[in-house]
């Protein structure tokens, strides 16, 4: 049998998770903001690079029709990411 290697933030398997659930909970959040924080200043900072290009003023001039397409398609995948997100039901574990 494979020895498993335990990554991440859950405990070992061997293991209930203890006393640690708070470190864990901070730990978690400070990555979640992380990551948010990380996100939007990526965002940011190609919409500025954008913006400063003028590059939407040529490609919505040329071809509007696929500028759009591309827009609805975009906020199509946001709006899917963000259903992800949404808390299911839990399936009682076994």
């Amino acid at each position: 049998m494979r020895n498993r290697i335990d990554a991440g933030f859950a405990p070992p398997a061997g293991r209930p998770l203890g006393t640690e659930g708070r470190t864990l909970a901070v730990a978690e959040l400070i990555a979640t903001i992380g990551l948010t924080l990380g996100t939007a200043i990526a965002a940011i900072v190609v919409t500025a690079g954008i913006a400063r290009a003028d590059v939407g003023s040529e490609v919505i001039g040329n071809e509007g029709g696929v500028f759009a397409l591309a827009l609805l398609l975009g906020l199509a995948f946001i709006v899917l990411g963000g259903f992800s997100l949404l808390p299911r039901g839990r399936r009682p574990r076994h």
